[in-house]
């Protein structure tokens, strides 16, 4: 929590919106300048006790908010840039159980503000859930997967679902599932739908 905050908090100086002679709670658009405040004229849904609790301070008193600020100076006049490497490179900064938690949620509240990478890895995520769930239903292993026909039923019928219930690509469905090509697939697919329309 402290990284990623001390990386916001920072951004304005990464991008040499404040001079160096300007103090960090001049830069207007931030929730920096928040902390500095007194509970009553800061904004209700700010949680201060969380990052000031990270950085050992006991307080949100006028001396510890001004420890606060202090520190973040502090930190600003360190900046090297490589502490936040980790966050650049991708969209989740945290271990495989958090991003997985993550990735869980945004499953069904992905909205416009998620960026491609994010709902690439989402629909991954949500792809591999099924295809894990379908195997266990069949009692199926990867070995099992693998050595199936690539126009097995089975495989057509699990790939049918993975292309109405996700935003899976068909190549990838179809090397994920060993179906050979994506054109093959998708022909596939097509012989299912017209099959499935004559039953009707």
């Amino acid at each position: 929590l402290k990284t990623v905050c001390d990386y916001v908090h920072l951004n304005p100086v990464r991008a040499k919106l404040l001079k160096p002679e300007e103090p960090l709670h001049t830069f207007a658009w931030s929730s920096y300048p928040e902390y500095r405040k007194t509970p009553a004229r800061r904004w209700d849904w700010l949680r201060t006790d969380r990052l000031l609790g990270e950085m050992g301070i006991a307080q949100d008193s006028p001396a510890g908010r001004r420890q606060f600020e202090l520190r973040t100076e502090e930190r600003r006049a360190q900046e090297t840039g490589g502490d936040w490497k980790a966050i650049r490179r991708g969209w989740c900064f945290g271990d495989e159980t958090f991003r997985k938690e993550l990735l869980a949620q945004m499953t069904e509240k992905m909205g416009e503000h998620h960026y491609g990478e994010e709902r690439l890895e989402s629909a991954t995520e949500k792809a591999e859930q099924i295809i894990v769930s379908e195997m266990v239903k069949a009692k199926l292993t990867e070995k099992d997967l693998e050595r199936r026909r690539k126009g097995d039923e089975w495989k057509v019928g699990l790939a049918a679902r993975l292309r109405k219930e996700t935003t899976m690509p068909l190549k990838w469905i179809a090397q994920r599932l060993g179906m050979g090509s994506w054109k093959h697939l998708n022909g596939r697919l097509y012989q299912q739908r017209a099959k499935s329309k004559t039953k009707h």
